[in-house]
């Protein structure tokens, strides 16, 4: 027999879970699909330090102790709200801590298709369970969206591959690896690659690698706090504007909203980082990528640099940290006749200021809402705003049905 539920949730990242402890605070039937912090722990390189401060590292919950600074307390582990990174082990304890505690229900199984059936939706699961949701939240995040640039995609696989695809780097150990990109995923990736006994190089189009700011006990004065207040995606008020009014950043004009996402959303990498790769890296900066060959088995780079100045940088193996580009025609389970009534023609989601799309009851959270409410959707932060919202629109449409039968 086919089950039934109120809300099916796809996506058991950090805006799923987050969405999913808010409905169930609030009593609404729902089930949530997907492998738990999948991107986290196993797309991440490891020993991988956040760059996020710790008070905007939490999932989201309507509980006091749902915090990462309740659960370090508990734990005895340092913690501080700014200027302490955090690592990436402590993160996912941490969340695997929310997730049995909030979302004890998930179920770890991808959803293979979503098609609508009147005004519901039938989700057929890699199980081969199928059930019917009278609506559907996707919290897809960023895993189906990875960016190879088209110039590397013509390598042979085994020669090129995407930074999401190395958590562990010790394959690489005495290789050559060439590493695309001027963010923290390259940095990183770098970092790691050399720990391990490879030898990176990084290319990157940018005159210089950008840090984040060091932290300054300054900017927690007074005249630093007017200067550059601090919010959960940086410091200063442009910042607090996109982290504190998403509602307001949604009725912006487009211009207005495209500047502030390219301004959130260059490439950084953390701030303790730049002592440890600095000198230590080589690193080809100003560069791009003009050609790109395989030769007896390596890659052949041709980086073409400033003033016509041209370079070769042979490898065993290219990494592209090169990010994340949100278009929803690469969900695989989405039909493309769905795809086609909400998203524009680049696959961008067209989402409503409670974060639905043009299909009734079908919803996205997390990146895929970058352009609609700003470069808050992209950090972890941005479920404290998405989660509750969403929880309360869903539980104004089925809470109360839920509440009478009970």
């Amino acid at each position: 027999m086919t089950q039934s539920t109120d809300v099916a949730i796809v996506g058991a990242g950090p805006h799923g879970l987050s969405l999913a402890a808010h409905l169930a605070a609030k009593g609404v039937n729902f089930r949530i699909f997907g492998k738990p912090m999948t991107t986290w722990s196993q797309r991440m390189p490891k020993n991988m330090i956040l760059k996020s401060d710790g008070f905007a590292t939490n999932l989201s919950a309507p509980a006091p102790d749902s915090t990462l600074k309740a659960w370090s307390r508990r734990k005895g582990l340092a913690y501080a709200d700014q200027g302490l990174p955090i690592p990436l082990d402590n993160f996912l304890a941490y969340a695997d801590w929310f997730q049995k505690r909030y979302v004890p229900s998930v179920e770890p199984v991808d959803v293979a298709g979503v098609t609508q059936q009147g005004e519901d939706f039938r989700l057929t699961l890699e199980s081969g369970e199928t059930l019917i949701a009278r609506s559907v939240v996707l919290a897809v995040g960023i895993t189906w969206f990875e960016h190879l640039p088209e110039i590397l995609s013509a390598l042979p696989a085994a020669l090129r591959s995407h930074s999401a695809a190395h958590r562990d780097v010790a394959q690489f150990k005495g290789k050559d690896v060439a590493v695309i990109g001027a963010g923290s995923s390259a940095v990183d990736l770098a970092w790691l690659l050399h720990q391990q006994g490879a030898k990176p190089h990084i290319v990157a189009r940018a005159a210089g690698i950008e840090y984040n700011k060091v932290p300054d006990a300054s900017d927690e004065s007074l005249l630093g706090r007017i200067q550059r207040p601090a919010s959960g995606i940086g410091r200063g008020w442009r910042s607090l504007f996109c982290a504190e009014a998403p509602l307001l950043f949604y009725r912006l004009p487009q211009a207005l909203k495209r500047r502030a996402i390219d301004s959130h959303m260059h490439p950084a990498a953390g701030w303790f980082m730049r002592e440890k790769v600095e000198g230590v890296i080589p690193m080809s900066l100003g560069c791009t990528v003009a050609g790109a060959k395989a030769e007896n088995g390596r890659v052949l780079l041709r980086l073409a640099g400033a003033q016509g100045k041209s370079e070769r940088l042979d490898c065993d193996h290219v990494i592209a940290a090169t990010g994340y580009r949100m278009d929803m025609r690469r969900l695989p389970f989405l039909p493309q006749s769905l795809v086609a009534r909400i998203a524009e023609a680049d696959g961008t989601p067209i989402l409503s200021d409670s974060f639905e799309t043009p299909i009734p009851k079908l919803y996205a959270v997390g990146p895929a809402a970058l352009e609609t409410f700003g470069p808050l959707m992209r950090f972890m932060v941005g479920a404290e705003f998405a989660a509750p919202r969403v929880a309360g629109r869903l539980e104004r449409s089925f809470g109360a049905s839920l509440r009478r039968a009970a």
